[in-house]
């Protein structure tokens, strides 16, 4: 769908390696939202239109389960987290992505096409999202 991008092209337009945009486009075909293309016009593009793949599914798909990461992340020198039988912080984690996964699925790819302007406004119209104010500065 769209324009096809070369992984030299990605990688120059968001400032990476050329490695780390092969290892992410690896993971975003896996998952099935970027298809890629051989020969001399290939590349990668969309596998879908940019309107049909929702922000939270992107995230997803490159973070893991919130949960889980978090849990994994806060091990400290151990594999697993000494709390991972009982918790009293895992519920609030859980409840805070969930607030933020609900929100990011609400915004499209599409959406995020313009100036910051633009899709600060888009977002505002999600509800339960207060616009900041660049007044109080």
């Amino acid at each position: 769908m769209g324009e096809s991008l070369t992984l030299s092209q990605l990688a120059r337009l968001e400032g990476i390696s050329t490695a780390n945009a092969g290892k992410l486009m690896w993971i975003l075909s896996k998952a099935g939202l970027v298809q890629s293309t051989r020969g001399i016009k290939g590349g990668y593009s969309l596998s879908r239109a940019a309107a049909e793949i929702r922000l939270n599914q992107v995230i997803r798909v490159l973070e893991g389960e919130p949960a889980e990461s978090h849990c994994k992340s806060y091990a400290g020198v151990l594999d697993a987290c000494v709390h991972t039988g009982d918790c009293g912080i895992r519920p609030v984690i859980i409840e805070l992505h969930q607030i933020v996964d609900n929100a990011l699925g609400e915004i499209t790819l599409s959406q995020l096409l313009g100036t910051e302007a633009n899709v600060d406004a888009a977002l505002h119209q999600i509800q339960g999202i207060k616009q900041k104010d660049n007044r109080a500065s």
